[in-house]
Parts: C-alpha cells; sequence; structure tokens
C-alpha cells in the first residue's frame, strides 16, 4: 500500500477561483474584414425601416441632404460630409426623434454633359444627349452609394432622392410656374457671367475669385466737340487735339465701347502735354503723367456734371470706317478717382454698371453691340480682330491702338478676376437674352398673385430668423444676399430640367398661354422625363401658330434643381420624411462654399414660394486639407482616399476621424494624424471591453440591484456618468462631436480607466460572484456600458452595434433603435465628495509612483499609507472606514491630524495574501487557508466581504 502521508502538498489554484473577465468581445477590431459584414447584415435585415419603425409617430427632425453631383469617385470631403449628416442624424434618433436620412444626388449639369460629349462626340441630338447623361448618372450614383454606405452611413439607401427622378423634374418645373404666378421671373438683356468653356451662362454662385495677370492700358478717346469741351472747361478754345483717355485690363471690350462714364461729382482737369490735351480727373493728374512718361500742366478745371453728353471719337474711328461712331459722356457714380484716370469707357455688353448706365441714358437693346460669341471668340465680321478669340485678341488691340497713337502706356497687372467654379478659367460678363429671378421691385411676365415684398427683403429677414452654426456663416450669407444682382436661371445647355416657353420669332415675347403650357410641360416630365419635351413638336400644342414661335431649348440652372428639393422631395416624392406642417427643414448641412451655392439658391427659391427660408438652422464645415494645411491635389500627392483609408484601417477610423475634428475649420488629415485616431479607438474600444468583460455574468433582469442599495462610490460613478451624459447631450444638441470625443477619452481615461474601474478590480475579481459587493459594480458597470454605447453610436456606429449584441436590453435589433439612457438625476453631494476623495487620492498616488521609482515598493498594494489631513478631509475620508484603502488601492491607510494634506508612504510588512495580493496580518489565521486572508476565505467559502463604500 501506499504510504498518503509522503505525497506532495498540492498548492491551491486561487487563480481559478477569482472572477476573471471575459467577453466574446474581440480586443481588436479587424474593421477592414468586419466592417462588410456588419453592412451586410445591416441592409438583409432591413435595419433603416426597423429604425423608422421604432419611431413611427414620434416628433420629426429632418436632415435635407444637400446633393452631390453625381460624377466621379467620392473623395475625402464627401466622405467628412456624408458622415457629418449620419451623425448628426443618428445622434437625434438615439434623442428620440424620427430622424429619417433621404440621401440625394444632383444628377443635371455640364459635367455630365461634357463626360457625354467626350465619349460620344459632340453634335448629338438632344435627346440623345440626354438619355446617354441619364444612364451615366445611374453608374455614377451606384458607385457612389456602395461608397456612402461602406462608411457605416444609414439612409433610405434603396429610394434616394435624385434630382433627375422624372417626378423631381416636373416637380422643379411646377416651383418654376409658381415664381412666375408671383411675379418674380423675367426676361430680359442683361450681362451676365459667361464661360466659354461650359458655353453658358453661370450664376453669381458658380463664380470664385483667383489672380488672373491682365493687360492694362491707357488709351486716348478724341474729342468730337473741341469747343463745347473748351466751353464747360471755362476756355475761348484749345489750341491742340483734346483727348480724354480711359484705363481699362479689358482691352478687348475697345472695338465694342459705346460710351464713357465720368462721375459728376468729381472734379476733372484739362492737362496740357507735347502730345495734345488730356482729360482726366484731377485727382489722378500726376499720376497719369508718371504712367505716359509725359509732363504737363493743368489748363482748367470742371465739374463732371459739367460734361454730361459731351462727344469723343472711338479710338479706332480714323482706321476703319466699322468704328467711325462716337462715345458720348454719360454721369454714373461708379466712376471713380480711386485708380486709373475717372474716366470709365463703356462696352454695355460686356459689364453691368455699363449695361445700366447706357440703358438708364436711353440705348436700345437692338442697339447693343455684342461681337464676342459663346466661345469667346469674335464675330468673324467685327472690323480688323473678326474670328479672334478675345484673350488673344488684347496684344492686337492694343497694337493696332498703339499704331493709331491712341495708346498712351500698356503694363501687365496682378488682380483678383472671376473665374468658372468648374472649369476654374477665366469668365466675363456677356450680354445675353436670359430668364432672371428678380432680387428687387419689378413686375415679372406673368403675375397672379405678386409677393407682397421684394425677395432681397424677404430672403434677408429669413436669414435673421435662421440659426447658424458657426454663427459666422450668418454675415457671409447676408452679404451676399444684400449686395447680389438678379439670379440669371436659363443655360444654354441640353442636359437639364427645361424652360418649357414659346417665344414668338419677332417680338420675343412669351406665348400667352405659357403658365399652361409650363404645367402641361410638367405633366409630360413626370411621364416620360426631360426626353419628352425634348422630343415635343411645338405643331401639337400650338397647331398653326407654331410657325410663329421657337420652342425653347434652355435649360434650368441646375442651382435651381438642388435649390428646389425642399419642395419637390420634402413635399413631394419623401413627404413622409418631412413636417407636417411645412416644406423646412431643421438643418441643411454643406461646406462653407455653399453659402453661395446650394444654402443661397434654397433660400431664394424658398422665399420666392412660401416667404421663408427652407431650414431652421445652418451647419457649414470647413474644406479637408492635408496635416500641413494644404489643399489636397493629386499632383501634389497629398490626397486620402477614403475607400484606401477602409480597406487599410476601416471605416470607422475615418468616422471617428471626423467626429474628433472641428469642423468649423478646415479638416486636417493624413498618415501620421490617423495614426493618433487609431491610438484613440484602441483607448476607447479597451474601455468598452472591460465594461463588457466585467458583465459579462450579469443578467440586469435577475442581478441588478436598486440604485438605493450600490455601494457608494458606484453610486458616485452613476452620478458621474449622468453629469457627463449630460455633457455630451448639450453637445450634441448644437451639432458639436469634436468634444464630446475629447471628452469620452478622458472619461474613459481618467473617470473610469484610472479611478473607478482600477479601484473596483479587486471587488470584481476577489468578491463572492453574486454578493451584494460585485453585483453593485456589476450593476453600475451595466448602466455606464448602456449609457457609453449611445453616446458613442453617432460617431463609432460599428463598434457599438459590435458591442450591442452581447449586451442589449432587451430583444432590440440595434442601439439606434434604443434613446438615450436614463439615469436618475445626479446627486450633487456625491459629486463633490468623491470629487475631492480623487483629488486626494491623486496626491497619494504621486508619493507612491516616487517610491516606486526608487524601488521601494513594487505595486502600490505594497504600499501602506498615512494621510496628513485637515479636520474637514479628516471627516471625509473616516467615514470610508477600512474601505479607504481600496479607494487608495493599497494595503492600509491610516489618518493623522495636519494643517496641510499631505501623505507618508512605506513598504507593507505583513504577508502577502496569495489570492488578493494584499499585504494583511490575518494571512493564515484560518488553517485550512493558510496562504490567503480572512477576506478571501469568506469571500470563497463564507458569507463574503461587507462593503459600504468602495
Amino acid at each position: 500500500m501506499t504510504d498518503q502521508s509522503s505525497k506532495p502538498e498540492v498548492k491551491p489554484d486561487y487563480r481559478s477561483t477569482l472572477n476573471l473577465p471575459d467577453t466574446p468581445f474581440p480586443m481588436r477590431g479587424d474593421l477592414p474584414k468586419r466592417e462588410p459584414g456588419w453592412i451586410k447584415e445591416w441592409d438583409d435585415s432591413g435595419l433603416y425601416k426597423k429604425l423608422r419603425d421604432a419611431r413611427c409617430g414620434a416628433p420629426k427632425f429632418v436632415l435635407h441632404d444637400g446633393p452631390p453631383y453625381a460624377n466621379g469617385q467620392i473623395h475625402i470631403g464627401h466622405a467628412a460630409n456624408k458622415i457629418l449628416k449620419d451623425m448628426i442624424v443618428k445622434a437625434r434618433q438615439l434623442e428620440g426623434f424620427d430622424a429619417a436620412y433621404i440621401p440625394g444626388w444632383d444628377c443635371h449639369g455640364l459635367p455630365i454633359e461634357n463626360q457625354i460629349e467626350k465619349t460620344f462626340g459632340r453634335g448629338l441630338p438632344r435627346d440623345e444627349v440626354q438619355s446617354k447623361s441619364r444612364a451615366y448618372a445611374t453608374e455614377q450614383i451606384d458607385q457612389q452609394r456602395h461608397d456612402f454606405k461602406r462608411l457605416g452611413v444609414l439612409g433610405e439607401w434603396d429610394n434616394p432622392y435624385k434630382t433627375m427622378n422624372f417626378a423631381n423634374e416636373a416637380g422643379e418645373i411646377r416651383v418654376l410656374k409658381r415664381l412666375f404666378e408671383r411675379g418674380f421671373v423675367y426676361r430680359g438683356l442683361k450681362p451676365v457671367y459667361w464661360c466659354f468653356d461650359c458655353g453658358s451662362s453661370l450664376a453669381e454662385f458658380e463664380i470664385e475669385y483667383a489672380d488672373k495677370q491682365s493687360p492694362a492700358v491707357d488709351v486716348a478717346f478724341l474729342s468730337a466737340e473741341p469747343a463745347r469741351l473748351a466751353a464747360a472747361f471755362g476756355l475761348p478754345s484749345l489750341a491742340k487735339e483734346a483727348f480724354t483717355v480711359i484705363w481699362t485690363t479689358t482691352p478687348w471690350t475697345i472695338p465694342s465701347n459705346q460710351a464713357l462714364n465720368l462721375n459728376p461729382e468729381l472734379s476733372y482737369a484739362l492737362v496740357d502735354t507735347t502730345c495734345g490735351i488730356f482729360m482726366v480727373a484731377e485727382a489722378l493728374v500726376e499720376k497719369c503723367l508718371a504712367r505716359w512718361k509725359l509732363e504737363g500742366s493743368v489748363l482748367a478745371t470742371t465739374q463732371g456734371k459739367n460734361l454730361a453728353m459731351l462727344k469723343f471719337k472711338h479710338p479706332l474711328a480714323h482706321v476703319d470706317a466699322g468704328y467711325d461712331r462716337e462715345s458720348p459722356v454719360y454721369l454714373a457714380d461708379y466712376a471713380t478717382a480711386e485708380d486709373g484716370t475717372g474716366v470709365v469707357h463703356s462696352a454695355p455688353a460686356y459689364g453691368l454698371d455699363d449695361f445700366n448706365s447706357c440703358v438708364s441714358h436711353g440705348m436700345d437693346f437692338k442697339d447693343i453691340l455684342n461681337p464676342v460669341q459663346g466661345n469667346g471668340a469674335f464675330d468673324a465680321e467685327l472690323p480688323l480682330f473678326g474670328g479672334l478669340h478675345i484673350w488673344k485678341a488684347n496684344p492686337v488691340i492694343a497694337q493696332a491702338l498703339e499704331d493709331a497713337g491712341r495708346l498712351l502706356s500698356h503694363t501687365k497687372i496682378t488682380h483678383s478676376y472671376p473665374h468658372c467654379w468648374r472649369h476654374k478659367t477665366p469668365v466675363i460678363y456677356r450680354a445675353a437674352a436670359q430668364w432672371f429671378v428678380r432680387m428687387d421691385e419689378g413686375d415679372g411676365v406673368f403675375t397672379l398673385d405678386k409677393a407682397g415684398k421684394t425677395l432681397r427683403q424677404t430672403a434677408l429677414e429669413a436669414i435673421a430668423a435662421t440659426n447658424f452654426y458657426p454663427e459666422n456663416g450668418r454675415a457671409r450669407l447676408r452679404d451676399m444676399i444684400a449686395g447680389r444682382p438678379d439670379w440669371c436661371i436659363s443655360r444654354q445647355r441640353s442636359w437639364g430640367v427645361p424652360l418649357p416657353i414659346f417665344l414668338h420669332k419677332d417680338t420675343g415675347l412669351p406665348h400667352p398661354d405659357t403658365l399652361a403650357f409650363i404645367e402641361r410641360a410638367a405633366t409630360i416630365v413626370e411621364a416620360g422625363g426631360v426626353e419628352a419635351w425634348a422630343k415635343l413638336d411645338a405643331a401639337e400644342w400650338l397647331g398653326d401658330e407654331a410657325k410663329n414661335y421657337t420652342k425653347g431649348s434652355d435649360i434650368l440652372d441646375v442651382w435651381f434643381d438642388s435649390g428646389s428639393t425642399f419642395q419637390h422631395v420634402l413635399k413631394g416624392s419623401h413627404a413622409g420624411a418631412a413636417h407636417d406642417e411645412g416644406p423646412e427643414a431643421d438643418l441643411y448641412l454643406e461646406g462653407h462654399d455653399q453659402h453661395r451655392g446650394w444654402f443661397h439658391s434654397s433660400l431664394l427659391i424658398s422665399c420666392a414660394l412660401n416667404d421663408r427660408a427652407p431650414y431652421r438652422g445652418l451647419l457649414t464645415h470647413g474644406f479637408t486639407v492635408d496635416g500641413q494645411g494644404r489643399k489636397m491635389s493629386k499632383s501634389v500627392g497629398n490626397t486620402v482616399a477614403p475607400q484606401l483609408v477602409s480597406d487599410k484601417m476601416g471605416a470607422e477610423i475615418i468616422r471617428l476621424w471626423c467626429a474628433a475634428t472641428d469642423y468649423s475649420g478646415d479638416l486636417a488629415i493624413d498618415e501620421k494624424i490617423l495614426a493618433r485616431v487609431v491610438d484613440s479607438y484602441r483607448r476607447i474600444r479597451n474601455t468598452l471591453r472591460f465594461l463588457l468583460a466585467n458583465t459579462s455574468d450579469f443578467d440586469a433582469k435577475t442581478d441588478a440591484l436598486p440604485l438605493d442599495q450600490l455601494l457608494e462610490v458606484d453610486r458616485y460613478a452613476l452620478s458621474r456618468a449622468a453629469q457627463f451624459q449630460a455633457e455630451v447631450l448639450a453637445h450634441y444638441k448644437v451639432y458639436e462631436f469634436h468634444p464630446v470625443v475629447a471628452k469620452l477619452q478622458v472619461y474613459c481615461s481618467e473617470d473610469l480607466g484610472a479611478f473607478y474601474l482600477d479601484l473596483l478590480k479587486d471587488r470584481l475579481y476577489t468578491a463572492a460572484p453574486k454578493s451584494l459587493a460585485r453585483r453593485s459594480a456589476q450593476t453600475a458597470l451595466w448602466h455606464i456600458t448602456q449609457a457609453m454605447l449611445r453616446w458613442m453610436a453617432p460617431f463609432l456606429s460599428f463598434t457599438a452595434e459590435e458591442a450591442w449584441k452581447f449586451c442589449a436590453t432587451s430583444e432590440s435589433p440595434s442601439v439606434f433603435t434604443e434613446t438615450y439612457w436614463k439615469f436618475a438625476p445626479a446627486d450633487e453631494a456625491l459629486l463633490a465628495k468623491w470629487t475631492r476623495i480623487r483629488e486626494i487620492r491623486d496626491v497619494a498616488n504621486k508619493e507612491i509612483e516616487a517610491l516606486r521609482t526608487a524601488g521601494q515598493v513594487g505595486a502600490s498594494l505594497q504600499a501602506v499609507l498615512e494621510i496628513g489631513v485637515n479636520a474637514e478631509d479628516r471627516a471625509l475620508l473616516a467615514s470610508l472606514g477600512d474601505d479607504l484603502r481600496f479607494v487608495t488601492i493599497t494595503s492600509g491607510a491610516g489618518l493623522v491630524d495636519a494643517a496641510e494634506l499631505s501623505v507618508k508612504v512605506a513598504a507593507a510588512t505583513a504577508a502577502k495574501c496569495e489570492r488578493c495580493w494584499h499585504y494583511v496580518d490575518d494571512i493564515g489565521q484560518t488553517p485550512e487557508h493558510p496562504g490567503i486572508c480572512g477576506r478571501c476565505v469568506s469571500n470563497l467559502y463564507g458569507e463574503g466581504e461587507a462593503r459600504r463604500f468602495a
């Protein structure tokens, strides 16, 4: 027989008795691999429909999507814009609103038409351009939709709005009809911005300014009435030829000169030189002579008002009979003495001020010279310069003026100049018969119920009633509206919504039945798209009258398309997603460039239709730039493709970057910035994993304790969480995310990681699994986890949904069907008490760290403390009793009286418990368990330790 007493003693495995954390929620996100599967699951399960069902009957929150253009792959700017919208919608959904998100696309316009011309060549029939453009836009939308969904954006992706949907095209035509009826639309000849690359007029919204080098010339106009000129200056006669001189940076406009403008209140001088007598503003005489490299003396002065209607000859009148005409002097305030000569040459077809001046002085539209064609070349019949492109004509015209003896100076200047937003090329003003929306007083073509105020007045009042995020957007939009000219809404292209109007061939007037025809056009477009109007034979509607009318071929400005969507989307194709009381959205959100784009056009159309803005709030964000603040450019090589980041790091990292960035300025992104975002993500994920791992054996239905039974530090943790949630929701209320991300990281690292979770570990791991002490901690952690998932869900959507499966409170399919967690009101007294305890604990930790650095202690459990405190702090800490050592995570903590806070640290001298690792005196007092302390014996084999505070 074997002697049992000779067997070696088996040491108990106390580690197996600990409640160590465990969760299937992985430490590594593996986001690039997992995210596509979650997106598929959302699609397959119809998650978006479930979100709508969960909010059926709830108050609505409407964020109207500013449609991106359906052309090309999305870039990081698109990603930031869509993620911001998604975060706001999700935050409002969690707040309890029915926050639908209807994504949209802008589908008409020049870029798509250009793509069709590049692919299939120019000269295609209009209806064929339209059908091919429609097919191309559809392909682009499918590609962009995939990329937007990959970013975790939830929305009605299977039923977005598209400006090219037949119903929306028809709705836009009906909006146009209503603007006619309210007296805002008229047709007229007026200089408008014209892009040669577009081959079309441009709206104010489509203009940006950039530096351009231009020729600057001083050109002399010979007096046609020298005797009258002398008399105007109080002189009996002039001994030499007399000229007035203009200065311009657009020599190409000289062939079209038809007048000269002087300021009636300025003083003008006659200056005698060896080359003749020159009339310029008195204040500019010295500058002009220096520029012309001449010396001279002033003969006489007079005010501009005394020079009205004097006539001068075109500078090329003696060179070619085609220019043998006179330029009368008109008086206009826009002639100034700030630069040039104080005399402004007027080519009314190519300048708005010139046009207004000439028309107000009686010039008929038909007499306005307009030789520049839509492609930028002069009409072939123009004397001397026919067929030349205007930019190439500049030096040729300057040379012709020099040869004619009329050029006094020729230099180059760099100045800010209008450019096409799309092509980045210089534009000009060019007179053309166009359709306009009137900003100020005047009558439209057809008016049934005239609006009570001008469009400018109504728009400015609407801006005052709108909330702006950030506030500085208000002044920017207000200034644009205050100074903008009438809106040219017609374009000379094929792919767009038609202005369905018949114009009389002789008078140019629209048909008397235009309003009925517009409604009829909307009906056929609703059934067959814009192609139906393109294919229409005018005789079908006009009969014998067709021979007297021209069917309109202009299309509406693409900004009219997107700008009218509040009406034909929110009150039309997707009316269920809008407020019942009106078409206003709670929020429009785009880049700050849209103050002159979508925000602007939407405001004008809504004010024209409904006398109010289409939005209650406007949020603007900056542009995406690299880490050095440089604009992103493929040629520079500093672009960041969202598709590549998603494949490498996960779309969640783009979302967190977007949320963590202050969007009110530019949004900087590069590899280094993304690497820091990855670190932030790991910290948040690790905290979440700790919470899940320590509640994995906790069922809230059966294990949660009433809040009044929780240990004091657990109640404090919930009060702190409630306090923190109030901060989070206040930020979400005003669409702020970067403070939430920053505060959440601090909350995870300091409130949880460095304090609460740190001191909980002993209780979670060593207390009896179902003891009050452990269930108290788990109850608090469970509440915090529920709240935290909701806080982070708007921006860390994938991670929140992944974690939701491990702690869902019900059969709820998604965290987004939930609302923000309901905490009991924060206990202010408890918050104040534990805030001070944490401050004292921080002082103790610094002293412990000093001994650890010196090698005198290892872990903090090897230390015992003597804390010197005043009476107030003594009462505070003494209230914790023996639990004070659990707060400081030491093996002992005593109190002594002191005037100021002090902490002395010493190494523990007692033995170490093999299970909880505390150094205490009662180890081995239970013979059956010689290696562990009495507390562990009780937790394992008895009733469990009693904790009240920590």
